[in-house]
């Protein structure tokens, strides 16, 4: 009995995927639930695993575009394991190119060693240059017209140096999310406001409860879950931050569903934090550390990744000081974490050292004004620089469940 294989809808409104890497190779016996291929869609990279154990016949190459519903493969379910056989799948590796590679132990002497193709002769006489000054790179040795070129300085450019290029497919993920961003730069009123958060009492409440907090609830005391809850209380103030645009209609939402961009395998995902308005910081940093982790493994879902209403980014693990944020659409607005620096500031008439962060709000002028958007971020440095009175009601240990 043939089993096709047909692609699996990975999401509303998904009708396409691209077929990533096919981790089995055709004529390959496989298990049931086996990984065999990773395919691309625009929002995620997913794995297909095998329905049945059998012998599989491969349908598709690496790099097509298929539709939802098509057949991709057919496993033989009669086919018996070989013996003695392995059912591994095999490792996606790159093998790394290497130019102009051709030695002497690898090439057989011929008559054609060293000798130069007829366009390769005239430019190597015209320069003046000998053949046997050349390793050629054509079959049996033969010094093409490329060898030649690159055996003639030019002006300001030495010769000898690698210049391989490489030619590869974005995939349909890396695709989706540059046709994403350019719509939003032609498509929204983009403005970006920024501000400065002196991170001292933070870091004070951090080095003073962040062991208990770890040893208690097995999670981190991190940046993320004071931020996401200043976050949170900001939008309900500032509530045209939490809307996005539909048309001639703006959509309003009671609830705050953020959006935390992290770094994965695949590129910047954004998987999303539901209704983080009903999350303590043990529940903010449970969640964040969750799906990080299934973001670093491949294991996050589209769904996953659908339906933030507002999003939090930090560049700052990567070392930035300062950006400006593109909003993630159908959303109205973006905050941008940075880098923690200590500067000189002045503080009631004194200059004092404090760790300082820039802080960047991007958003859609369409539906925020001036006034929300720097609300917003005014009320959000507001919550940072007094988290106990702002953010844990003046009780650090009950807020933090110590």
């Amino acid at each position: 009995m043939i089993l096709e294989m047909k692609v699996p809808s990975p999401g509303e409104s998904i009708t396409e995927v691209e077929i990533a890497a096919w981790l089995v190779e055709d004529g390959d016996y496989v298990e049931k639930d086996q990984p065999i291929a990773e395919v691309d869609s625009d929002k995620a990279t997913l794995e297909l695993p095998a329905e049945e154990s059998g012998i599989i016949t491969l349908k598709a190459e690496e790099g097509d575009a298929v539709e939802v519903g098509a057949v991709v493969c057919l496993i033989d379910l009669d086919a018996k394991k070989p013996e003695g056989s392995k059912t591994e799948t095999k490792e996606v590796v790159e093998t790394p190119k290497v130019e102009n590679a051709v030695t002497s132990s690898a090439v057989e002497k011929t008559y054609a060693s060293g000798a130069a193709s007829p366009a390769a002769k005239k430019i190597l006489d015209e320069k003046g240059i000998s053949a046997k000054e050349v390793k050629g790179s054509g079959r049996d040795g033969r010094i093409t017209k490329d060898d030649a070129v690159k055996a003639v300085p030019s002006m300001g450019t030495p010769a000898g140096g690698s210049r391989g290029t490489e030619r590869k497919k974005l995939s349909m993920l890396r695709r989706k999310v540059a046709e994403r961003l350019v719509m939003v730069k032609n498509e929204t009123a983009m403005l970006t406001t920024f501000n400065e958060v002196d991170m001292k009492p933070i870091f004070d409440l951090r080095s003073e409860f962040k062991e208990d907090f770890k040893a208690k609830h097995g999670v981190g005391l991190g940046f993320m879950s004071f931020f996401t809850l200043a976050v949170v209380r900001a939008l309900k103030m500032y509530p045209d931050v939490n809307s996005m645009l539909d048309g001639d209609y703006k959509i309003s939402h009671d609830f705050q569903d953020i959006s935390i961009a992290v770094s994965g395998p695949k590129g910047l995902m954004v998987p999303v934090i539901r209704n983080a308005e009903n999350l303590t910081f043990r529940g903010v940093e449970s969640e964040v550390k969750r799906l990080a982790l299934r973001a670093r493994d491949g294991q996050i879902t589209v769904d996953e990744m659908t339906g933030g209403t507002f999003t939090i980014t930090n560049g700052g693990v990567f070392g930035s000081m300062l950006s400006t944020p593109i909003i993630n659409p159908p959303q109205s607005g973006i905050l941008g974490m940075h880098n923690i620096v200590e500067r000189p500031i002045a503080l009631n008439g004194e200059v004092v050292i404090r760790p300082i962060m820039y802080v960047a709000l991007s958003y859609d002028h369409r539906i925020i004004d001036g006034r929300e958007s720097v609300g917003f971020l005014v009320a959000v440095k507001e919550a940072l620089e007094n988290p106990i009175e702002i953010l844990m009601d003046n009780n650090p240990k009950k807020t933090l469940e110590l």
